[in-house]
């Protein structure tokens, strides 16, 4: 994700004979060691996930094409995160155009892992509470077809904003916005698609919840627990990053230079946190899928 500029003035661009700095940068550290940790865990992870593809003989075909599509999407935008760290801790030295386009896929893979990890909720409480309602195959392919379009138009804003700009001394590639309008405009797009997914989902498992209880499908306390984890980590993980956008939005509205740097120091570790779900999904929506075709085996 995007890192948040002290100014929206565009800084200097760095000459092509600049060497890149010896030294680390401190502040990058924690969302470093954090990524790192993401990376290696979620790589082997998403990869067993993709090839095993554990319990999902007794899932639908949508939910397996669901699952496959959030395993792709964390493992690539992991595959990433050396080069982000790097960024990070030393200097960019691929160049612009890598720059736009791993930024441009980067912003796909988490669109894609939001909607995907929204549209699994919204398909399980079909399911469960409306079968009749469930996806035929066209419909499925439709489905993903769409979930995609609409992840490559919410991506572009990164092909625009992304630059190779100057940041304490060493070359970086982050956002470079030319108004606080436009910073504002690329904040509320991923504010709004990350509040109206967090919505969707919540709404669904709660509603999913109420629904199984009342025909006396959710008896099982190690069920309830597992969904609600599942909320409960989407929101610890996704909230702070769309809370750091919401007060930047705030402190250029505002005009506030000491909020707006608060912000910066905050945004890296949030961003961070994005890519932890890219490890923890497979997990928690493998292990879900499962007992929740279990319980309802059972009934």
């Amino acid at each position: 994700m995007d890192e948040l500029n002290s100014s929206v003035v565009p800084s200097n661009m760095p000459s092509p004979g600049t060497p890149p700095p010896a030294s680390l940068n401190s502040n990058g550290l924690i969302p470093a060691l954090v990524m790192s940790l993401c990376f290696l865990l979620g790589v082997p992870g998403n990869i067993a996930v993709i090839i095993l593809r554990p319990n999902w003989q007794h899932l639908s075909s949508l939910s397996q094409s669901l699952m496959l599509n959030l395993a792709i999407s964390d493992l690539l935008g992991l595959l990433t995160l050396p080069l982000w760290i790097y960024n990070l801790l030393s200097s960019w030295t691929l160049g612009l155009v890598t720059c736009k386009l791993l930024s441009y896929l980067v912003y796909c893979c988490i669109y894609s892992s939001l909607l995907t990890v929204t549209a699994l909720s919204v398909q399980r409480y079909l399911q469960v509470v409306h079968p009749q309602k469930c996806f035929h195959q066209v419909g499925k392919k439709r489905m993903l077809g769409l979930l995609w379009l609409i992840v490559m138009i919410l991506s572009i804003p990164s092909l625009v904003v992304r630059q190779l700009t100057l940041y304490q001394h060493r070359t970086t590639c982050k956002s470079d916005f030319s108004s606080s309008a436009q910073q504002v405009a690329v904040l509320l797009s991923e504010i709004l698609t990350g509040i109206v997914s967090i919505t969707v989902l919540v709404f669904s498992y709660i509603s999913l919840h109420r629904k199984v209880n009342q025909a006396a499908l959710f008896n099982n306390p190690q069920t309830t627990r597992l969904v609600t984890r599942i909320i409960v980590t989407f929101f610890v993980l996704s909230m702070p990053y769309q809370i750091t956008n919401m007060v930047s939005v705030a402190a250029i509205s505002l005009s506030n230079d000491s909020l707006l740097k608060s912000c910066m120091l905050s945004r890296g570790i949030s961003r961070a946190l994005v890519f932890a779900n890219g490890f923890l999904n497979p997990l928690l929506y493998a292990f879900a899928s499962r007992n929740m075709c279990t319980v309802c085996q059972k009934n």
